[in-house]
């Protein structure tokens, strides 16, 4: 059929319209964002039922619409609903969520984009720390051509020892610059980005991080990350 199409996406969003419909925001595998509306889905006995929460990975079709498409099948690949287990794990999904849904261009695919959140939520249901939240910050700035510069100083081009980091400049300042600006960034938090940007996650993921690297991580990689989009992360706050 004309206008029909079928795809697979994570749910980033959902809010009400109307009496008893919600639009929906997907990042999809091959339409990038996409928002569509879900008919009826507020009445009980939905045939959507509990398929379109935030963080489920399902698979839909969809009739292609001017402005909003309208949602006519979906089946669950994966509810995640181990990330709704506790508070901690269902705030930090929900941010990445956040972080997706403020990068991602509508109806422009990003296969790359798709993958690494699929994957971050799978992670996060199986080994609910902050460290996976805190590096897919990093990777998503990295995906979408920021990455950091952190093996000279970004001003000065001077090498280690760093001490901060830039946010205007995109990378790390050597001790004379970072008197004069940056982030004050430790040894241990500069090691651990360039490890998660390099392609070392997966041994980052394995390591024990005490509360306060975990923290400095995080925090910088969010600051980043709403510097570049020129957005906040509104569910930072409840980290």
């Amino acid at each position: 059929m004309p206008g029909l199409y079928r795809d697979k996406g994570v749910v980033l969003r959902t809010h009400k319209l109307g009496e008893a419909d919600r639009i929906v925001s997907l990042m999809t595998q091959t339409n990038g964002k996409v928002r569509a509306v879900a008919k009826g889905i507020r009445r009980p006995g939905s045939r959507f039922g509990a398929r379109l929460e935030p963080t489920s990975h399902v698979a839909f079709q969809c009739y292609r619409g001017r402005e909003l498409d309208v949602v006519t099948q979906v089946e669950t690949i994966d509810a995640n609903r181990q990330l709704r287990d506790t508070y901690a794990a269902l705030t930090h999904a929900i941010s990445m969520l956040e972080a997706v849904d403020q990068v991602a261009q509508e109806r422009e695919r990003n296969a790359g984009l798709y993958r690494m959140l699929v994957g971050a939520l799978q992670t996060m249901a199986a080994q609910p720390s902050p460290m996976v939240s805190a590096a897919f910050y990093w990777k998503l700035l990295s995906l979408e051509g920021f990455h950091p510069e952190l093996d000279t100083c970004a001003r000065c081009g001077a090498g280690d020892p760093f001490v901060a980091f830039d946010l205007q400049e995109g990378g790390v300042l050597c001790e004379p610059c970072g008197r004069h600006g940056g982030r004050r960034i430790s040894p241990e938090a500069l090691d651990v980005v360039g490890r998660v940007v390099g392609g070392g996650l997966n041994g980052v993921l394995s390591c024990e991080h005490s509360p306060a690297l975990l923290h400095e991580v995080e925090r910088l990689g969010i600051a980043a990350l709403e510097h570049q989009s020129e957005r906040r992360l509104k569910s930072a706050a409840l980290l």
